[in-house]
């Protein structure tokens, strides 16, 4: 035998119905019954027709033949003209006890009880004889309540006896009927068919990754009773349990789209089998000295709320007894704690304990899986999760049998928990990335366009989904959560809103998406300003910007702190040497625990273009000029040629070593004479003419010497110098060609023959691909 309860607003078409006609006539059972609830319009406008005929005045006769006329028309829709008579027959009867139900409320001026219930009934009777009568249109055996009850097929209405309605006081009646009909007639399953999901891993609306069910035990569907995933009356579904009848959810317009509910232990191979949570939850917590070792104070506690009414959701109590918490439903919240402050008044006034404390505006999110029982490691893995993303739990409750981890965050950071849990213990192939772009030059655009081109290579490669959620730029910004069309962003971004990086980083942190990396591609001075708001957010900074990373020792400290702290990245690799992992193999060899005795480096990529483009037969003003014609330079090549941008960067190789260097610290040997370091820069270039001489010097001095002429980084003992050096062939640095960099590591186990890098140190599409690479590390 098998029941099948139908949810009423399935049936609101005469399409609909045919396809669940279809649908059972595949079914391979002797015997099936079906139990129909009434839609919910037709419920809400029968019960609000009851309540308006309180009022004497109130015409009900109008109102009830609209909803009549929408019924009726439904049957002539549904069966032929030869079938209808009966069935209209019966609709228009029903349609007559409600308007006989509404006299006589309005007769009493009262609606009792017991007259709401009969009128709550004639929706699901309504609903469940149309279908009967379309079933019967299309097979004989077919039985509609007491009638010809022996046919294979019985239909009738999902409503509770009258003598049970008092007894369940339960949300859903109709799904109370169907499990009391299921029990009381030794029925082993029953299906509810519904349009709407099975159960997931989580709530699909919010988790776009989220995986169906097909199997869950009953103590997993028990733990997850009293959160968001209440596809069944919990009240029935514990009973269908506590009976050991096999309970089916089945989404009647998908296929292959059931969760069967079965069994004590899972068959699920997942540790955990699905994430949930619960909304409006509010905190109430009592502390103080006056509850440590007192006996009977938690009683009190719970006495006083089951006094008032209130369900408490979740406890959570240290071994200190120094204050237990309490999370209740945020409509009673305010009454528990005036009710706690009453009941425990002269604890109060006596400072045993704090005045009762109440937090609004919290969530429930719990781990349920039947195989977290005993495994160790998972509790951790949730909480190392949430952290990592800057989700604070503001208490942790599990029951004893493992089956169940909760924990208390803020509802603002509920839909953020719920996807970082879910990628962590169900996404195995796939994470995510969601990156906010602070600049769209020359090498924001070549990253764009890398991230465009490679998108499905690391998608498939390296299971990431990088999202570019935001782009903002001098002009215009614009902010996409599902993800920036990459095809045209350009077009996008130039008719979005007015740019505003403050707004744009705020807006950033609002969405609180999971992994989200703020990505500064500009050389902007008032950008990093919005680095700390971003990183104690737990969310990631990538900077091209040396803005940062070069300013005083205490805000670089300071960043590289919070980073810390706050479990997410800082990194800004492409600040050195473009896309040669400079920082990051010191920061390896630092943390192997080897020493750094000295590190020379040709870090500029313009002085050494420029300089191996020197050879005196071209002036040395046109190869500066040829530098920048070339984008090598800055628009003001004195930037470049000065030394400092080689400064900043010796300076944070030396902070990365861990010598708090600032740049007064730093000794530059300039090469340029200081006249050409004063007016404008076509004054610099005339200048530079005027001094050939002394450039052709430089040259001839490392020529007269079998050398060439590299600006030169160093640093050593703590000390750091940048200047012009002429370098022998047997160095390293020898043979160093066009805009490439090199950096020497000197260690205690680099002694003799150092460690080398070396390649182009200056370039828009090395310098992206540095960025690109920082950014794929975020995650890892």
């Amino acid at each position: 035998m098998k029941l099948i309860k139908i949810e009423g607003y399935i049936l609101s078409s005469p399409e609909k119905i045919n396809q669940l006609i279809q649908s059972i006539a595949t079914i391979d059972s002797t015997t099936i019954t079906i139990m129909i609830s009434g839609d919910v319009k037709l419920e809400l406008a029968f019960n609000d027709l009851a309540k308006k005929s309180i009022d004497v005045s109130f015409q009900f006769s109008d109102e009830t033949s609209i909803v009549e006329k929408n019924t009726l028309n439904l049957v002539r829709e549904l069966l032929p003209i030869a079938s209808q008579s009966a069935v209209l027959s019966f609709v228009k009867q029903r349609f007559n006890d409600l308007e006989d139900l509404c006299k006589g409320i309005q007769l009493l001026s009262e609606a009792p009880s017991k007259t709401l219930e009969e009128v709550s009934k004639l929706p699901a009777v309504i609903l469940s004889y149309i279908f009967y009568a379309a079933l019967s249109n299309k097979r004989d055996d077919v039985s509609f309540e007491g009638i010809g009850n022996k046919q294979p097929i019985h239909i009738l209405p999902a409503i509770l006896p009258t003598n049970k309605h008092s007894q369940f006081k339960s949300r859903s009646n109709s799904d109370m009927a169907s499990a009391y009909y299921a029990i009381h007639h030794a029925y082993t399953s029953i299906s509810f068919w519904k349009n709407k999901e099975i159960y997931y891993t989580a709530d699909p609306l919010i988790v776009k990754n989220a995986k169906p069910i097909h199997h869950l035990s009953y103590e997993e569907a028990i733990e997850l009773l009293n959160y968001d995933q209440q596809l069944i009356d919990p009240i029935a579904l514990e009973m269908l349990i506590h009976h050991e009848l096999e309970v089916e959810v089945v989404h009647t317009e998908k296929t292959n789209s059931t969760t069967l509910i079965k069994g004590k232990s899972t068959s699920n191979n997942e540790i955990v089998s699905g994430i949930s949570s619960i909304d409006e939850i509010s905190l109430i917590n009592i502390e103080g000295s006056g509850m440590m070792g007192v006996p009977g104070f938690a009683k009190r506690v719970f006495t006083t709320l089951f006094d008032a009414g209130i369900n408490i959701i979740l406890i959570s109590q240290g071994a200190s007894e120094h204050s237990i918490c309490i999370g209740v439903k945020s409509n009673s919240a305010a009454n528990a704690r005036n009710k706690l402050e009453e009941n425990f008044a002269d604890e109060i006034a006596k400072n045993h304990i704090n005045p009762v404390q109440l937090v609004d505006q919290t969530s429930i999110i719990a781990l349920v899986g039947g195989n977290m029982k005993r495994h160790s490691g998972i509790s951790g893995k949730m909480f190392n999760a949430l952290g990592k993303n800057g989700i604070n739990v503001m208490a942790i409750a599990q029951g004893a049998n493992e089956k169940n981890i909760s924990a208390v965050i803020k509802t603002s950071d509920k839909h953020k928990a719920l996807n970082v849990l879910h990628e962590v213990f169900f996404e195995y192939t796939k994470k995510e990335i969601n990156a906010f772009v602070i600049g769209t030059g020359n090498v924001g655009k070549k990253l764009i366009n890398q991230i465009q081109q490679q998108y499905t290579h690391i998608s498939t490669a390296q299971n990431i989904n990088l999202n570019i959620a935001g782009l903002c730029n001098s002009r215009n910004m614009i902010i996409q959560p599902e993800g920036i069309n990459l095809a045209s962003w350009e077009a996008s971004l130039n008719s979005g809103e007015k740019a505003y990086v403050n707004e744009f980083s705020k807006r950033m942190i609002a969405l609180n998406l999971r992994n989200s990396v703020l990505i500064d591609m500009t050389a902007n001075e008032h950008v990093p300003d919005v680095y700390t708001d971003v990183l104690k957010k737990s969310m990631s900074i990538v900077a091209c910007n040396k803005v940062a990373a070069s300013d005083s020792f205490n805000r670089y400290s300071h960043l590289k702190q919070l980073a810390l702290e706050y479990n997410c990245k800082f990194l800004f690799e492409t600040n050195v040497g473009a896309a040669l992992p400079v920082i990051g193999t010191l920061n390896d060899i630092i943390k192997s625990g080897d020493l750094i005795h000295k590190i020379q480096a040709v870090l500029s990529g313009t002085l050494n273009y420029v300089f191996n483009n020197y050879d005196g037969q071209k002036p040395f003003a046109e190869v500066v000029r040829d530098a920048q014609q070339e984008g090598y330079t800055e628009p003001d090549p004195r930037l470049d040629l000065s030394g400092k941008d080689v400064m900043r960067k010796i300076m944070i190789l030396a902070r990365e070593a861990g010598f708090p260097l600032e740049m007064r610290d730093i000794k530059c040997h300039s090469f340029l004479p200081e006249p050409c370091m004063q007016g404008s820069v076509d004054d610099f270039f005339d200048k530079m003419k005027q001094y050939e001489d002394h450039f052709q010097s430089l040259l001839k001095n490392a020529q007269a010497e079998n050398g060439k002429l590299k600006f030169v980084a160093t640093l050593e003992n703590g000390k750091a110098s940048v200047g012009l050096a002429n370098i022998k062939s047997d160095n390293e640095m020898y043979h160093l060609y066009g805009k490439d960099n090199i950096v020497l590591f000197f260690t205690e186990r680099y002694k003799d023959q150092p460690l080398v890098i070396k390649g182009a140190g200056a370039g828009a599409e090395v310098t992206a691909s540095g960025v690109f690479a920082d950014i794929l590390r975020t995650i890892n």
